[in-house]
């Protein structure tokens, strides 16, 4: 049986999601994007430096997603822990770890941009441009090692979603999938950065963005469907 918690937790990560990850995606391409310059990141903290406040908002829809990110680890942990409490506190765990790494990130572009305002002393430009850059490489570089541990974090918690019956099969499926691509080339970005040309780190989310819209369509549009018992595992397992 599926209790009210459940279904209100399933409610509350779908709406949670969707505002933030539509927010989140706005607010990148609209004043963020225009001041990437690939491959220079001095030339980008310039660029971020003349448009402080661009930036600032930026970062606030960063952070705010940063905490969104919190309520929709704890809600699906609530969905999911009947099925199996061991199994969803290892997923949390493993979301957790990109969340820190999420505000690590966000860490390392605020330092950036208090670099570029030029609050240290006996360092040129040129210096100070160098130094923002490395900051904000840090930063994405923190992002792409969490980036496994979320696609992991997700897998675990589709692997829940394919025991309980929940959702149709075939989306869960989709979503174990759609981890594995991320979670691949999170990793193989780290050992071989080149691999950004192979394929575009613009596509590493998109498959497991496209689940968790699916997801979070059928959560609010149809609801979760009552788990069958003898799928279930005991609590503790």
């Amino acid at each position: 049986m599926i209790d009210r918690s459940q279904r209100l937790a399933a409610r509350v990560f779908a709406i949670t999601f969707l505002i933030c990850t539509a927010v989140l995606m706005v607010v990148f391409r609209r004043y963020f994007a225009p001041l990437l310059v690939w491959n220079d990141q001095a030339a980008t903290a310039r660029n971020l430096i003349a448009h402080e406040s661009t930036f600032r908002l930026y970062l606030g829809s960063v952070f705010l997603y940063g905490m969104g990110s919190v309520v929709m680890l704890v809600a699906l942990y609530i969905v999911l822990r009947p099925i199996s409490r061991g199994i969803a506190l290892f997923a949390a765990f493993s979301q957790l770890i990109f969340i820190v790494l999420w505000f690590i990130e966000l860490i390392g572009q605020f330092c950036a941009l208090r670099v570029m305002s030029g609050t240290l002393q006996g360092f040129n430009p040129q210096q100070l441009q160098a130094l923002a850059g490395f900051q904000l490489a840090s930063g994405w570089d923190a992002y792409y090692i969490g980036l496994p541990f979320s696609a992991l974090a997700t897998a675990v918690f589709s692997y829940l979603f394919l025991r309980s019956r929940y959702i149709p099969r075939i989306l869960a499926g989709f979503g174990i999938l759609s981890c594995l691509f991320e979670g691949f080339c999170g990793f193989a970005y780290l050992l071989f950065p080149g691999y950004g040309a192979i394929v575009s780190v613009n596509y590493y989310e998109m498959p497991v963005l496209l689940f968790n819209v699916g997801l979070c369509a059928w959560i609010l549009i149809k609801g979760l469907r009552p788990a069958e018992p003898a799928k279930l595992a005991p609590t503790g397992s």
